[in-house]
């Protein structure tokens, strides 16, 4: 009987020792879940700090086109005047 008794004693504490493993791991998974999710919100940040910085860019380029073609109309009319002169 007290055999019985080691053996079961013994099967329940391997199953407490199994079972706190798990709970370990499962609380090291939700760590790194919480990395992972950090990490992704910085990325998504980033991306739309970078998406904006590309609209400016874009504007600051559509500003110079417009500036570049209205020097150009100036120069033509100005070397115009000259050979008129």
């Amino acid at each position: 009987m007290s055999g019985i008794a080691t053996t079961i004693a013994s099967a329940v504490e391997e199953q407490g020792a199994a079972t706190a493993e798990i709970a370990r791991n499962v609380q090291q998974t939700a760590a790194s879940t919480q990395d992972v999710t950090a990490t992704i919100g910085g990325v998504s940040q980033a991306a739309g700090e970078t998406g904006a910085a590309a609209g400016d860019v874009l504007g600051a380029a559509g500003a110079l086109s417009r500036q570049a073609g209205q020097l150009s109309a100036e120069v033509r009319e100005f070397v115009r005047d000259i050979q008129t002169a």
